[in-house]
């Protein structure tokens, strides 16, 4: 047993530090925009962070399907079938890019009025979702990319893919914004060089020579491509209701006043700080699962359940040890504006109980990946949301933006539950051949 704590721990270490990385992007733009004079550009930002957030993360299947078929084909060392699930996913996110890019006006107008801000704030969100919207097919490739790797339980190539991806971020921004005054279009244009940076490094360190020529008969092989939609179609119906609570809550936030709005930005970002590294067991999950399922070990599956799930609580209580003692100085952090920071400090507990609240679903998250259980994702996502807006109606009526944050914690606890109830069904996943 032993043997998997080490095993689990070793694979999620470059993980964590891989995903922590992530939001570095979203922190870089919030740490930039709360120095700009008023509320108004932290929040525009905010809100545009939101809309590119609500867009990828529809998509998020690119990178979650990827890693559960990668790491099943790994497991039961199949690569022509590896091999074929991830060019199949970049296919796929160069299509959705392009998509994307010729629907950009439309879609920038719709989400920025849906939001709802103040007119300041509506102006910079449009500022900044028009220069960053131009790297949204680098964006997409990278969901595969990172998913491939994941699959492979390439860790420490996905840390240093996201690594160079936030060394450009930081260089490009503070450059535009400190030296050449760009404000919030030069935070834009140093978040869309840095996805395509990652984009074009991240299809150098997994190309391969024996790729080519393509079998476009086996690419587009009728049978494995409806599979394979099925899945996406209900990873992405799990997504889309993931993102509105996520709207929902930022929307609510920005009916508060635009401090509140900032305020509660600046949380958030603490919370995808946490998200995002306890999400690195939640990945080695995913690949040692689908490895496991792949290779038709169910002690090896049992025994990553085990360890993941101690490692990963044992981080999420760190965390909040961590907000607690020293959240006064995270806050100072991200903005010099005082009402901003006053009102972030009163909605602090929050922030302190989300990582140990939110733990359990990413890990359930991580096993159901794995196992390619999009319909359990799916379901269990429905009716956690459904909680959550009946929450959130009812609390902030009564207790304003902490009723919000209130249900907000309900629903993250709702998700690991209802994903956790279902756990028996993996189980028979073992009984059956893996047919994607």
């Amino acid at each position: 047993m032993a043997h998997w704590y080490r095993r689990v721990f070793l694979l999620a270490l470059p993980l964590i530090l891989s995903n922590l990385t992530q939001p570095l992007l979203a922190t870089v733009d919030a740490v930039l925009s709360g120095h700009l004079p008023g509320a108004a550009a932290l929040g525009g930002v905010a809100l545009g962070g939101i809309f590119f957030d609500t867009i990828y993360w529809s998509f998020g299947f690119l990178r979650m399907s990827t890693t559960g078929l990668v790491a099943q084909a790994h497991g039961a060392g199949e690569e022509d079938a590896l091999r074929l699930h991830f060019l199949r996913a970049l296919l796929t996110a160069a299509a959705i890019g392009a998509v994307v890019l010729a629907l950009k006006g439309p879609l920038i107008t719709l989400a920025v009025r849906l939001l709802g801000a103040s007119a300041d704030v509506a102006v910079n969100a449009q500022v900044y979702c028009h220069v960053r919207i131009w790297s949204a097919p680098a964006a997409l490739a990278n969901y595969a990319i990172l998913g491939y790797l994941l699959g492979r339980q390439r860790a420490r190539l996905a840390l240093v893919l996201q690594a160079v991806i936030n060394v450009v971020n930081v260089c490009v921004a503070l450059t535009l914004v400190l030296r050449w005054h760009w404000g919030v279009a030069g935070i834009a244009t140093g978040t869309a060089v840095a996805e395509w940076s990652g984009c074009l490094l991240g299809l150098g360190l997994v190309w391969r020579r024996e790729w080519l020529p393509l079998d476009w008969h086996a690419l587009l092989h009728a049978p494995s491509l409806k599979e394979v939609f099925a899945l996406n179609f209900d990873i992405l119906l799990r997504t889309i209701c993931l993102v509105s609570a996520y709207a929902w809550f930022t929307r609510a936030g920005a009916k508060e006043g635009d401090a509140v709005l900032a305020a509660n930005a600046v949380l958030m970002n603490l919370h995808y700080v946490a998200a995002y590294g306890l999400d690195g067991f939640a990945n080695a999950t995913e690949a040692l699962v689908g490895e496991s399922i792949g290779a038709r070990k169910i002690e090896d599956y049992r025994a990553v359940l085990r360890a993941s799930t101690a490692w990963a609580f044992l981080v999420a209580g760190a965390v909040s040890l961590v907000y607690l003692v020293a959240g006064r100085w995270v806050v100072g952090l991200y903005t010099n504006v005082e009402a901003v920071r006053g009102l972030a400090m009163r909605y602090l507990p929050w922030a302190v109980a989300l990582p140990v609240v939110s733990v359990l679903g990413f890990q359930m998250d991580g096993v159901f990946i794995g196992a390619t259980r999009g319909r359990e994702l799916r379901d269990a996502m429905v009716t956690s949301l459904v909680v959550f807006l009946a929450l959130a109606v009812g609390l902030e009526r009564w207790f304003g933006n902490s009723g919000l944050w209130c249900a907000f914690c309900v629903w993250m606890g709702v998700r690991g539950i209802a994903l956790a109830v279902r756990l028996p069904r993996i189980e028979k996943r073992f009984e059956k051949p893996v047919t994607v």
